[in-house]
Parts: C-alpha cells; sequence; structure tokens
C-alpha cells in the first residue's frame, strides 16, 4: 500500500479582519484530530496489553508495542499544530518515522526471541479479539488522521494515517496467528511476528517518502 505524495500546504494571510484567523483554526482543527485518534490508539494499546498478559502471544505483543508507538505520535504533531509552525509540523513528520521504525526493531527482536525460546500462546479467542481490537482502533484513527490531513494539506498527518490503516492490516496477522496456533501450528506466532515486523519497516520507509515529499 503505497503512500500519497506529499501535499501542498495553501498559504495562510497575514492577519484577518473581523475573523477567526485561518492559522488558528488550522491549529485548533490539527489538535482536534490528534488528539481523538491518540484517544482511540491508546484506549486499544491498554486493552491489548491486559489481553497479552492472558495469552503470551508475540505477534501480539509485536502489535500492541507498535500502536502504542502509533499513539504516541500524536504527541509531536500535537505540538506542532499548536505552534502553527510547518517547520514543525515537518520536524514532527520524522518523529513519527522514527517512531515507526524504533517499533519495528523492538518487535523483531522480542519475535526472534521467541523463535529461540519457543512458547505457545494460550486462551486463543481472545488473541483473536485483541487482534479485532486493533484493526477497528487503526482503522478509525486512520480516518481521523487521513481525512483531516488532507483537510489541512499537512504531509505529517497524511504520513500518520496511511500508517495507522497499514497498522490495521497488521493487527488482521494477530487473529491468523490465533487461528494457526488453534490447528497446531505453533511456530507460527512468532513467524507472523516477523511478518508483521516487515510490514512495519515497508511502513517506516513509505512515511519517510511521504514526509520527505518523495
Amino acid at each position: 500500500m503505497e503512500i500519497s505524495a506529499k501535499p501542498k500546504r495553501p498559504a495562510h494571510p497575514a492577519h484577518s479582519h473581523g475573523r477567526v484567523d485561518p492559522s488558528i483554526r488550522r491549529s485548533r482543527a490539527g489538535i482536534r484530530a490528534v488528539a481523538l485518534s491518540l484517544a482511540v490508539l491508546g484506549a486499544a494499546a491498554l486493552v491489548q496489553t491486559v489481553l497479552f498478559l492472558l495469552t503470551d502471544s508475540v505477534a501480539l505483543l509485536a502489535d500492541l508495542i507498535h500502536n502504542f508507538g502509533d499513539a504516541a505520535t500524536a504527541i509531536p504533531l500535537a505540538i506542532a499544530f499548536a505552534l502553527r509552525s510547518e517547520r514543525a509540523e515537518d520536524v514532527a513528520g520524522l518523529f513519527v518515522v522514527a517512531a515507526i521504525f524504533v517499533s519495528a526493531c523492538v518487535a523483531g527482536v522480542e519475535a526472534i526471541s521467541r523463535l529461540i525460546h519457543p512458547s505457545t500462546p494460550s486462551h486463543l479467542v481472545v488473541l483473536a479479539l485483541a487482534g479485532a481490537i486493533g484493526f477497528a482502533a487503526n482503522w478509525l484513527a486512520a480516518q481521523i488522521r487521513t481525512r483531516a490531513g488532507r483537510v489541512l494539506s499537512s504531509p505529517a498527518l497524511v504520513a500518520d494515517g496511511a500508517h495507522a490503516r497499514a497498522d490495521a492490516y497488521v493487527s488482521l496477522g494477530v487473529i491468523a496467528s490465533a487461528a494457526c496456533v488453534a490447528i497446531g501450528l505453533r511456530i507460527a506466532d512468532p513467524l507472523i511476528g516477523l511478518a508483521i515486523t516487515a510490514v512495519i519497516l515497508r511502513i517506516t520507509w513509505q512515511s519517510w517518502r511521504t514526509v520527505r515529499g518523495g
């Protein structure tokens, strides 16, 4: 899934008369979008954490690590919109890319560790439920961020929206892990964790291209 090219920002007038300055409206709209997506992803990650403690699935661990990282990207984006600075938005975009990359590294290390020290997930219905929660939360966050990013012509927000949309499909890997373990393919859980890591790395590259305008 390719992330769209970097959108052009509209020129903001230096001042306004008798109305709210467009840059202030843009700032408020941006902060509202990132705050709402933060609430959605943060709540999902917290629920997934509880479910991970029950299932001990490395595929779920990779997904929830990434969801926590994705939620955290709302912080630099909110700061950038509060500052009403295009430069700050560009820097926030780089933080988004860095957060995605770090989550991929952590997920990859955990998956490799589980291959070396095998452990079979339990509570498979709960594991599948956790994947469904991750999918729904990321899909909703993607809609919020992408719509706002296009309206506000914010490359960082567009990149984060595409990132969340791809993450929705990544969360389906958790459901696949539960299904594979249920039919006796115990090694599928860490292998799916590695596959999720590979997808996250691809998302990192696509987000980098969007933020840099490639």
